[in-house]
């Protein structure tokens, strides 16, 4: 099926080797688009297979042009908002690969520049990028862009919820005029046709989101709870049998400190990323998280983007995001792939607008339960017998990465709160 959208006998041999035999929506109709040069805007959700979308057609014009003696310089630029994902779609493209060439380096913030460096100057074929590290390298004169012919822009609504916006600017200045450029986003938003406008040549655009944003296999549960109770029941409701791991969501990342830091007192596992945890910190935690040593991820909107769990049957959200399709973010992790999820949101007296917000972007319905009681012994004693932790790896205060690769979080924190430019994410693509 693969070989009739034009790709080459390689990329076929290479994606029946990964065990991928039907395209995804998006990747049908991105392909054979991607593979005739044109430029295109596509609005596709998380978890559709759009890396594959863009990947499979990019590896395979690089690997047929390919001499052998190796380029010095990047032929393809991915840009993407989050170091995670950055880590994933280098991930993705290098399996795509594995039977070429062709080399791919992965370029983000949170680690030391050095090993990078190594990888430019070694010679690389496609570059999958954070913005702002990736200006850094332009600085330095680390990297040279001039010849790169395709640009991908991954999750553009967020790169722009972000605040990346001037740093996009000041990359795509960097490249050459006559490129092709990939927009692949969540939502088609006035902002992003603004975006596309900008940086692409009568794109052609795609569309195979449904209109229904959240899975239908999701279920939704909403607990009014006191703000000092909230520890309590989200410590109940981790502790219930058939709860082998969950996804916890707070507002900000010392509130995700603090979350980490007492589940472990109460004897939970838990890990937690943040946008100021190094790379290597927020690297061994999701490791640890995969792998089932800790059970428990607590997690900030921001560095949750882009993180490829398999199955998560439990989000709960400990506070209610700001902006109300954050929600859908958040809950766009479970009841992937037809598998069925749950969504719990611990919601204060004064969380009570954002939770109108909420329901008027999500057509399920949310229903409202009464909190659950926790016991006496359940508050006042560590529920498993394993002792609590305060090991760095899982969160237990905050670590900040290296000097160098900051700019990307500076850029961060300048980030626009829109509101309206993203949708949800769905099930699991059969080529991710």
């Amino acid at each position: 099926m693969f070989s009739q959208l034009g790709l080459g006998p390689t990329a076929c041999a290479s994606l029946a080797r990964l065990g991928y035999e039907t395209p995804t929506p998006i990747q049908l109709k991105a392909i054979p688009l991607v593979l005739s040069g044109v430029d295109l805007l596509a609005r596709a959700q998380t978890g559709t297979g759009k890396t594959a979308a863009f990947g499979l057609p990019i590896i395979d014009r690089l690997s047929r042009l390919d001499s052998g003696a190796g380029r010095r310089t990047p032929r393809c630029l991915v840009l993407v908002p989050t170091r995670e994902l950055a880590v994933q779609v280098h991930q993705a493209l290098a399996g795509y690969a594995a039977p070429t060439r062709l080399r791919i380096a992965a370029i983000y913030g949170g680690v030391g520049m050095g090993a990078q460096i190594q990888a430019l100057r070694r010679g690389v074929d496609i570059v999958v990028a954070t913005p702002g590290r990736l200006i850094d390298h332009l600085e330095r004169r680390t990297v040279d862009l001039s010849a790169v012919d395709v640009l991908t822009l991954d999750e553009g609504d967020r790169m722009l919820d972000m605040g990346f916006l001037p740093a996009l600017r000041t990359v795509v200045a960097a490249l050459p005029r006559r490129r092709q450029t990939l927009l692949f986003s969540a939502t088609l938003s006035e902002a992003i046709t603004g975006l596309a406008a900008e940086f692409t040549r009568d794109a052609v655009r795609v569309d195979v989101s449904p209109q229904q944003v959240v899975a239908a296999t999701v279920t939704h549960q909403v607990h009014h709870v006191a703000v000092e109770r909230k520890r309590d029941v989200l410590t109940h409701i981790l502790t219930q049998q058939g709860v082998d791991r969950a996804l916890v969501f707070c507002k900000t990342k010392r509130g995700a400190n603090r979350v980490g830091e007492d589940l472990e007192r109460r004897g939970v596992r838990a890990g937690v990323i943040h946008g100021n945890k190094s790379q290597g910190a927020r690297s061994r935690a999701l490791d640890d998280f995969k792998t089932g040593r800790v059970r428990v991820l607590v997690a900030t909107d921001i560095a949750a983007r882009g993180l490829d769990i398999a199955h998560m049957p439990l989000v709960v959200n400990f506070e209610l995001p700001l902006v109300a399709e954050d929600y859908v973010h958040r809950v766009g992790r479970t009841g992937r792939a037809g598998q069925h999820g749950r969504a719990v949101s611990l919601v204060s007296a004064s969380e009570s607008g954002l939770l109108r917000q909420i329901q008027q972007v999500v057509a399920a319905p949310l229903e409202r339960v009464a909190a659950p009681i926790p016991n006496a012994t359940e508050t006042s004693q560590p529920i498993e017998s394993r002792p609590a932790r305060t090991h760095a790896t899982h969160g237990s205060r905050s670590a900040r990465g290296p000097s160098h690769g900051n700019r990307d979080r500076q850029f961060s924190a300048g980030r626009r709160r829109t509101g309206a430019h993203r949708a949800a994410s769905g099930g699991r693509s059969s080529a991710a």
